[in-house]
């Protein structure tokens, strides 16, 4: 019976241990210098960002593009005029965002 316990708890401690290793969302993002940005994502434990969408707002919050990561979790997009965020949105509490002025060559 005692072995039976410790089987059963090890089993339990081993079921639970993947939501201790939950993944987090990963994005950067770098100016091209020919008036695009390119953004790379992807998560802690090595997941694709392929699909995710990521959303570009003006400064006063306003969509102003919506696009979804490629197969390689990367995405181009025409460098927005003024201020600018880029949202990383892979779902609830998976979400970055990054300020424009913080995008370099």
């Amino acid at each position: 019976m005692k072995k039976l316990m410790i089987v059963l708890t090890l089993a339990a401690m081993l079921a639970f241990a993947g939501q201790a290793f939950a993944h987090s969302p990963l994005m950067s993002c770098f100016d091209n210098g020919d008036n695009t940005v390119t953004c790379e994502g992807g998560f802690s434990d090595g997941s694709s960002a392929a699909g995710v969408k990521m959303h570009i707002k003006d400064g006063d919050g306003k969509s102003i593009k919506e696009i979804k990561m490629n197969e390689d979790s990367e995405c181009t997009f025409d460098k927005p005029a003024g201020t600018y965020i880029v949202i990383f949105d892979a779902g609830e509490g998976h979400t970055v965002e990054l300020n424009g002025a913080d995008i370099f060559e």
